[in-house]
């Protein structure tokens, strides 16, 4: 039986992608995670998190990524329509790694606060016969979306380094971190637009060009 588990990084981030993983294994393979010591990918460091990446692809039948890029997820968030919300993009593309893996059951990370409504939302996607398991912290329950976690950390932190290389240290891409928050600032200041790599429909993005944008009236 093969086995899969989906889940991503990023999703609450101001800056950079949601990146969506997904690790198949046969059932047998599954006590060899455990053993490797795969768990949510936010309790490892980086260093443990590369390597056992590297383990887990090397033991998986497939792995499969994708992004969403800030583009798509500000159409999803600026849409009205149901249909194109955040939780349902994210259900739609981890439909579309299910289809692409095959797996017999698919463990997946609940993005809704409903666990049952997101399974609906995946299986409604489905073009392959698969059972969806879907719950909260699943990252923290089940090894195999422990395994799914840290594919789409490792690649999410790749992400990030190059666009770093490209628009200089944001620090971690969240709002909590003060770097990530006064580069948003400077890059409005300096280009009077965010940058293509800002997700410019999350609030606090907003909040910051507001607060821009009342200090340049002020000055004016």
């Amino acid at each position: 039986m093969l086995i899969a588990g989906v889940d991503e990084a990023g999703r609450g981030c101001v800056i950079g992608p949601l990146v969506i993983a997904g690790v198949m294994v046969k059932e047998e393979q599954l006590p060899l995670l455990i053993q490797l010591g795969v768990k949510d990918s936010k309790l490892l460091s980086p260093k443990k998190r590369e390597a056992l990446a590297a383990e887990i692809t090397r033991l998986a039948e497939k792995c499969l990524i994708l992004k969403l890029s800030p583009r798509e997820i500000d159409q999803a968030v600026e849409c009205k329509r149901r249909l194109y919300k955040l939780n349902r993009l994210e259900a739609q593309t981890m439909a579309q790694i299910i289809n692409a893996l095959k797996p017999c059951i698919a463990y997946v990370d609940a993005a809704d606060v409903i666990e049952d409504r997101f399974r609906q939302h995946i299986q409604e996607c489905l073009t392959v016969r698969a059972a969806i398991i879907s719950r909260h912290k699943a990252d923290r329950i089940y090894p195999i979306v422990s395994a799914a976690s840290i594919i789409a950390k490792v690649e999410r932190d790749r992400e990030i380094e190059a666009l770093k290389a490209e628009y200089g240290d944001f620090g971690s891409g969240y709002l909590a971190d003060k770097k990530t928050t006064k580069f948003l600032r400077e890059w409005l200041k300096t280009h009077g637009e965010y940058a293509d790599c800002v997700r410019k429909s999350w609030k606090p993005a907003k909040q910051v060009r507001s607060e821009n944008d009342a200090a340049q009236k002020k000055l004016g």
